[in-house]
């Protein structure tokens, strides 16, 4: 049984930094592309970034270019998204995915690609 954790959100200044953890459990995120996804209030979930399984690939958005790092850990069981420069306009829950993939290059940015969800995280960035 696949799990995932989102911790780290919490509310920040606008220009302030969060770093987002996702602790995987059940799976090696060496064999799951790993991608970030976030909903604002009223909107539709988003995608923000992903990483292949092999981390060697990586994709964002391009409202998050430049601003947001995602990355995994050597140990395989944890991705992080740093977010910096932070805007209001990123004030949502945050979500982590998993989809296990054949090809260790693949990133994937759809959400109907992944097939496990964290519960999210709150992100919620004031002027």
């Amino acid at each position: 049984q696949v799990q995932l954790v989102e911790s780290g959100g919490g509310l920040v200044q606008a220009g302030g930094s969060l770093r987002l953890s996702c602790a995987a459990s059940g799976c090696d995120t060496s064999t799951y592309a790993m991608g970030w996804f976030r909903q604002a209030p009223g909107k539709e979930r988003e995608f923000a970034a992903a990483i292949s399984r092999g981390g060697d690939r990586t994709a964002y958005a391009d409202s998050v270019k430049g601003r947001f790092t995602i990355s995994g850990d050597n140990a395989k069981t944890t991705v992080y998204l740093q977010l910096n420069n932070l805007k209001p306009e990123d004030t949502a829950v945050y979500y982590c995915a998993a989809a296990r993939t054949w090809s260790s290059g693949t990133v994937l940015t759809r959400a109907g690609s992944y097939d496990y969800w964290g519960q999210g995280t709150q992100v919620t960035v004031s002027s």
